[in-house]
């Protein structure tokens, strides 16, 4: 299975995925991951990329696919990936078709997790993460069950300071702008499969689940 999730900032892209991993281990390829990974090794699309960092510039695309690429030619992606956070926009995603058609590897379908734009803010600005961990958290629908610690290690939860109304007002609307346009470029690929992300994270999951399993992990 070979899946892109898509979905607005908050939307639980994320809890999905991590759930995805568990229940059929296949990895989960973020760029961020990659790209904290590759200047940390210091390889050399991670040194081209902290070049960019520290110039203020953003990370090229062929930057990008390529450190995509590199990671899709590990073995534990025989049997499929996920992938978050890549494309954001149509030249991305036609890049992205275009090196995954060459490898013989497209995607086989597009989640798109759908969320109203006001459960959102409140679901970001309700939430706080583990330093230790990244286990999430909403204060609202999914508290811990001890003030700011962790269920899952004991850590000490922490709310980003950028999870304000302001800043997720503004991250919407490049979503808005720049990456749902996606949504029309997957259904014209007849890949594209919409479900409702409002909702507890199990109970989604069985949605995605009944996506996934059309197609044979192989």
């Amino acid at each position: 299975m070979r899946i892109l999730l898509l979905g607005a900032p908050g939307a639980g892209k994320g809890s999905q995925a991590k759930k995805l991993i568990q229940k059929y281990n296949i990895p989960q390829i973020s760029t961020g991951d990659l790209l904290r990974a590759a200047v940390a090794a210091g390889t050399s699309l991670g040194i081209q990329a902290k070049s960019a960092i520290d110039a203020g510039e953003l990370v090229s695309d062929d930057i990008v696919l390529g450190m995509i690429k590199q990671r899709l030619s590990e073995p534990d992606t025989l049997n499929g990936f996920i992938l978050d956070g890549f494309p954001r926009n149509l030249a991305q995603a036609n890049a992205l078709d275009t090196m995954l058609n060459e490898l013989s590897i497209p995607l086989e379908t597009t989640i798109l997790i759908d969320v109203a734009d006001d459960k959102i803010i409140e679901r970001i600005v309700n939430r706080e993460s583990c330093a230790d961990c990244g286990q999430m958290f909403n204060l609202i629908s999914a508290p811990p069950k001890e003030t700011h610690i962790c269920d899952a290690c004991g850590g000490e939860l922490t709310h980003r300071a950028d999870d304000n109304i302001e800043t997720v007002s503004k991250r919407l609307d490049v979503y808005r702008e720049q990456t749902m346009p996606l949504i029309d470029y997957y259904d014209k690929q007849n890949k594209m499969i919409k479900i409702n992300g409002d909702g507890k994270v199990d109970d989604i999951f069985v949605c995605v689940m009944s996506i996934v399993e059309q197609y044979e992990v192989h």
